[in-house]
């Protein structure tokens, strides 16, 4: 904890929860601190990467940004993890859909990421690392689904490091390999939770599709994806 506050979280001890939602945007962490959060306070202002702590059925809760990309999850997971106490990281967040059955708005739970990222390097592994979920934490998710009826679908997501590539066919490559979705984080955040000993969890809303040209807007992506939201907030 004498590493706290961070250059990029000026948190101190105690100001953070043992459970923490992690949106990509800090809009939608304030969204949710402010709509679904009791008493919110907010701990972190820096380079406007909010977070926010408050209850959720009396039990306290944070709700911080994690940026886009796996460098920036990889920053604000890290130091979570190691320098705050925190015990599990859920990440909530958009994604863009592949598989078939998959429409805008679907919820998809990432059980496995698969990544063209080189994150993975800096462990020095003998060999390659498969990144997945705790599978309390995506249990516990399953069953909350069930139990508000919200449909869910458990797969394997692509966790890529570029957002505009120059590679037209590697979606269709991945698809092959029954990859459901694209996201940019999940990998970097799971690998993040097994090299720590902690916990971690990626919920995703499906905003785009890859293959059919659905979209949401930016603004639906930050204030209406409320179902993933209530899976997430009932397991802290």
């Amino acid at each position: 904890m004498s590493n706290t506050p961070t250059p990029h979280n000026n948190a101190k001890p105690g100001d953070i929860a043992k459970t923490v939602l992690m949106p990509g945007d800090p809009l939608r962490a304030k969204y949710i601190a402010e709509n679904f959060l009791e008493n919110p306070v907010c701990f972190n202002t820096v380079r406007n990467m909010l977070g926010y702590t408050g209850t959720f059925q009396g039990k306290e809760i944070s709700v911080m940004g994690g940026g886009m990309g796996m460098p920036s999850i990889g920053i604000y997971s890290y130091e979570l993890y190691h320098f705050y106490g925190v015990e599990s990281i859920i990440r909530i967040g958009s994604a863009g859909g592949m598989g078939d059955d998959l429409k805008v708005r679907d919820i998809l739970i990432a059980m496995g990421a698969s990544t063209n990222s080189n994150f993975e390097a800096q462990y020095k592994l003998p060999g390659i690392f498969a990144p997945i979920a705790d599978y309390e934490l995506l249990a516990k998710a399953v069953d909350v689904a069930k139990q508000k009826d919200i449909k869910v679908v458990v797969g394997n997501v692509l966790s890529s490091d570029t957002f505009y590539s120059d590679d037209m066919d590697a979606a269709a490559q991945w698809k092959k390999m029954n990859v459901l979705a694209i996201e940019m984080e999940a990998a970097a955040l799971y690998m993040n939770a097994a090299r720590a000993g902690k916990k971690a969890l990626c919920i995703l809303t499906i905003s785009d599709h890859i293959f059919t040209g659905e979209a949401l807007s930016a603004q639906d992506r930050q204030d209406t994806f409320t179902d993933m939201m209530k899976i997430a907030l009932e397991l802290a």
